[in-house]
């Protein structure tokens, strides 16, 4: 046991070597949040995600994702945390300021693509050097690295690892690093020391992600109806945005961290950010502008090995569309104007929408 324990540390230093800011070993055995899983489908919170659903019995054991698969290695890799970021009782006076008096820079993004890169290409490289590692330490072993894109219930996994509790905004915290990080997981055939699973809800009576949602697509704690979450619509959903939420998207251009910038956990959280995730031209990426008057070319360009390439630049000019509505941008009429006449339906339909509602509110201010 003393060398099996040995060989598990020194698994862990090498995982913090690499970036990963915690570590921890569950079992491969079946999610117990498979259940859950299964009633939040039939509930219809996937919305479009249709691949999940094609996937949900692959999500009750580890086995699916590598065959013989005995231990799930769980790890973190954080990224910078969004500025807003701040005390609840700041976080209610800003609530309650009218929204006509709040500064209207520019569009907000998840600060999780803020960085440089896509956080998958450098996860998965960063987890192939573990696999490695692991591989040279236990001969014959198989392995196999996620970041978010296999029927893996990550949290469940991190959970039963030791590392967190899975919060009422359903994103998983940690006392010591609160939420802004991105899970992965290696999964090995090889049986590791597993930790003690993480037991305790740390949120207590806090009900400040809840109340903080701009479209309140919480329906209960820990239960999100994905359909109406802001992150799903500016990234997920490609069609023309329902009315109804497209008007409580405030300025959220691209994902959404309301629920984690209020979040106490996110408070006082310490942790090294890799260079690779440092907020980059924050300016360009925040701007209004800058989407709506890039062409194809110059996204590719920019953009083809980010996050915001999963959204396409349509989808991100419809959102900047909305965003500028929202913020009673009437300066943009005129970059608007030419989506008035776009083959694409959506940005046509977005653009016409926005159009109204901006020149409306022109109406009622002169």
């Amino acid at each position: 046991m003393i060398a099996e324990l040995l060989a598990r540390d020194q698994l862990r230093q090498h995982a913090l070597s690499l970036g990963f800011s915690l570590f921890g070993v569950a079992p491969a055995q079946f999610a117990p949040g498979h259940d859950n899983l299964v009633k939040w489908l039939e509930r219809g919170y996937a919305g479009e995600m249709s691949y999940i659903p094609k996937r949900v019995e692959a999500y009750r054991h580890p086995n699916s994702v590598l065959d013989g698969c005995k231990s799930v290695v769980m790890l973190a890799m954080p990224y910078a945390a969004n500025p807003l970021t701040t005390t609840r009782k700041m976080t209610t006076e800003r609530k309650n300021t009218p929204e006509r008096d709040k500064p209207l820079a520019g569009g907000k993004i998840g600060n999780y693509a803020s960085g440089q890169v896509d956080y998958h290409d450098l996860i998965r490289e960063r987890l192939n050097q573990l696999a490695s590692v692991l591989k040279a330490m236990y001969p014959g072993a198989t392995t196999r690295g996620v970041v978010d894109t296999a029927p893996l219930l990550e949290r469940d996994f991190a959970q039963m690892a030791g590392i967190g509790w899975v919060g009422k905004n359903t994103l998983l915290l940690n006392r010591a690093q609160g939420s802004y990080f991105f899970l992965a997981a290696l999964l090995t055939t090889v049986e590791i020391v597993a930790d003690s699973p993480f037991e305790t809800d740390h949120c207590g009576s806090c009900t400040a992600c809840l109340d903080a949602c701009p479209t309140s697509a919480f329906v209960e704690p820990r239960v999100l109806n994905a359909s109406k979450c802001i992150s799903y619509l500016t990234i997920e959903y490609r069609g023309l945005i329902p009315h109804d939420l497209s008007d409580q998207m405030q300025d959220w251009i691209f994902g959404c961290d309301a629920c984690q910038i209020v979040c106490p956990w996110n408070r006082k959280a310490e942790t090294e950010v890799l260079s690779e995730f440092q907020p980059l031209d924050m300016d360009e990426k925040t701007s209004l502008e800058h989407w709506l008057t890039m062409d194809e070319a110059n996204f590719r360009k920019l953009y083809r090995h980010t996050p915001f390439w999963r959204t396409k630049l349509s989808g991100m000019q419809r959102n900047a569309m909305i965003a500028a509505a929202n913020s009673n941008r009437i300066d943009l009429v005129p970059i608007i104007e030419s989506f008035a006449t776009s083959p694409d339906k959506v940005l046509l339909a977005t653009s016409l929408r926005c159009l109204a509602k901006l020149r409306s509110k022109k109406l009622k201010s002169s």
